[in-house]
């Protein structure tokens, strides 16, 4: 007997490759998944309800339209990604600032633009960032003088990597490379297993006398560090170097996981902003259960940090689904007043839940897998395998980890 499987590969580390492996789940309870897809959906309609009447496409709206893109993979409804559709034909493809300051923020929309052409396949989607990646190629300097920033490290690499997967060169992933490890070297503390968020506050502390880390600026770097492995090869020679980053600093938080769930905007000086932030903590509970889903993080150490920063987050939906307690825009930790929001921090938490669901489907069958082959030239999202239908007992296997390659 043969079941057959629709594989949605748009929003996970499959997407991206023509070589997929693909976690099937049997036997899942679905209560809370049920409770999970319903949140997101209270968050997400709210938050399209609340969309500015211009469509807008600045590093803001881009965190926001990843979120809504990994929405739009789990449910039927289209209106998620017509939303999106909607606003890339709106603004021609085309990003908020004359290109040619090539500044990473202004590219973050193409993470959107990149996922919905791996839908559609018009070349018309990604024709202005291309040109914009390959200017700044050409222009290329040796200093890394794009991404001084931790919140830069969410609104380019992801970018670039995309542009690998749906074209194939290599250029794109290694110009990628090179810009994230000259960034890592200025603003990563190995000690600490945090980021700066610039230069400038290596020599920073905080009241009680700890080092400044911003909790925002880390989960931009948390939930670049998944985006950018979604579209790695397995065989890419640094890929274990993006692994054992994401490890130290998935160690480094869950020590210092406050026991409500939620991250405070100080992560070495809680006591200084007291109030819980969602989005730092959104990109957090992304980035663990992306982790624990992929192998890379283990299980049994992660769900309960997992489960209590979903929970704390839900703890912060209102009642008609505004997320509460995000951080306005800044570079730095600073008070958070519990009744404010913003586009990131619902991108974060939409990201966030696509990955606890998806924790909902594996819980019951960690070790079975299934590869999916792409033998032609062109890239598809959706795919139909058949698989026999065997006793689950006799699967044996592992999780594979990341896309095969090309």
């Amino acid at each position: 007997m043969l079941r057959i499987f629709k594989l949605l590969l748009a929003g996970s580390a499959a997407w991206l490759c023509s070589d997929v492996a693909v976690l099937a789940a049997a036997s899942v309870g679905n209560m809370d998944k049920v409770d999970v897809l319903a949140v997101m959906g209270r968050v997400a309609d709210w938050q399209l309800q609340h969309m500015p009447a211009k469509p807008e496409i600045r590093w803001e709206h881009g965190a926001l339209y990843a979120g809504f893109m990994a929405m739009g993979d789990l449910v039927a409804d289209p209106k998620y990604r017509e939303a999106m559709r909607t606003i890339g034909r709106a603004r021609q493809w085309a990003f908020e600032t004359p290109h040619t300051t090539w500044y990473a923020d202004h590219v973050c929309v193409g993470q959107m633009y990149c996922e919905l052409y791996a839908i559609d396949r018009d070349p018309a989607m990604i024709a202005p960032l291309r040109k914009l990646l390959d200017e700044q190629l050409a222009a290329d300097r040796k200093d890394g003088f794009w991404w001084k920033w931790a919140d830069a490290m969410f609104m380019a690499p992801p970018v670039w990597t995309r542009m690998f997967a749906l074209t194939g060169e290599r250029k794109y992933l290694d110009f990628m490379n090179r810009q994230w490890w000259l960034t890592a070297g200025d603003l990563y503390d190995g000690a600490e297993r945090l980021y700066y968020r610039d230069t400038r506050f290596r020599e920073m502390k905080e009241s009680n006398g700890a080092k400044v880390f911003w909790s925002r600026g880390n989960g931009w770097v948390m939930g670049a560090l998944v985006r950018v492995l979604q579209g790695m090869p397995a065989d890419y020679p640094d890929r274990g170097k993006y692994v054992t980053q994401f490890q130290q600093m998935a160690g480094r938080l869950l020590e210092i996981q406050p026991a409500d769930g939620l991250w405070r905007s100080s992560l070495l000086d809680p006591g200084s902003y007291p109030a819980p932030e969602t989005s730092g903590s959104a990109f957090f509970c992304y980035a663990f259960a992306w982790g624990v889903n992929h192998g890379l993080l283990d299980r049994s150490k992660f769900e309960p940090a997992i489960r209590k920063a979903w929970a704390g987050l839900v703890g912060c939906v209102d009642a008609d689904g505004k997320l509460t307690h995000v951080q306005l825009v800044g570079d730095r930790p600073a008070m958070v007043d519990p009744t404010h929001t913003h586009l990131y921090g619902v991108g974060g938490f939409l990201l966030a839940g696509s990955e606890v669901y998806r924790m909902g489907l594996l819980r019951d069958v960690p070790h079975m897998s299934f590869e999916a082959g792409n033998s032609t030239e062109q890239f598809q999202t959706r795919k139909s395998v058949e698989i026999p239908e065997v006793p689950l007992q006799t699967i044996q296997g592992r999780q594979t980890l990341a896309p095969a390659g090309k």
